[in-house]
């Protein structure tokens, strides 16, 4: 049976020059996302340019399939 302290005896060291994520995301100042309202942005400025996108999606799909 494994334990975790063998485990972690044996998790190679990483190589130099090279940092964790935890240590990237701190660099980049990155936050955990808390709730969907977090991932909220606007890409389309009018709801006609949202249907225009989504029409063409629809489109390029229906072509695909024949």
């Amino acid at each position: 049976m494994t334990t975790s302290s063998d485990y972690t005896d044996h998790v190679p060291a990483r190589p130099a020059g090279r940092v964790s994520l935890d240590e990237l995301a701190r660099r980049k100042g990155v936050q955990p996302i808390n709730s969907m309202d977090d991932l909220v942005c606007d890409v389309f400025e009018t709801d006609d340019e949202l249907d225009e996108f989504l029409a063409s999606t629809y489109a390029a799909r229906r072509a695909d399939l024949g």
